[in-house]
């Protein structure tokens, strides 16, 4: 995922959604790369990330959205709270401080 700031990043992903950092590729602290984990979910934040554009999406797909929603409500800004999809899961998504979206899928409630 791109973003302006792995600092900035660091701080959304880690201290606000529970994060932990795999490894993180910097010499200023601010460019490079920065790979998360939580449970199965791994992302890697790339900074700066030319060609790529904004307003990028990734989809996490968990066992109970209900969960991180409770967790992360209290953290961060959410844009709808989870709801049943007619297409069999349930969502809720919220945009980290880059603009890219994070959609939350899981199994309908």
């Amino acid at each position: 995922m791109p973003a302006d700031d792995l600092r900035v990043a660091k701080e959304f992903y880690v201290d606000r959604l529970g994060f932990k950092v795999l490894f993180e590729a910097t010499e200023d602290g601010t460019s490079g790369l920065l790979s998360l984990e939580r449970g199965t979910i791994c992302l890697t934040i790339d900074c700066p990330m030319s060609g790529h554009g904004r307003d990028a999406c990734v989809s996490l797909q968990v066992d109970s959205t209900d969960a991180y929603y409770d967790e992360w409500r209290e953290r961060v800004e959410i844009r709808r709270p989870p709801k049943n999809e007619s297409w069999g899961a349930r969502t809720f998504d919220l945009i980290d401080p880059f603009g890219n979206t994070i959609f939350v899928m899981g199994p309908l409630a």
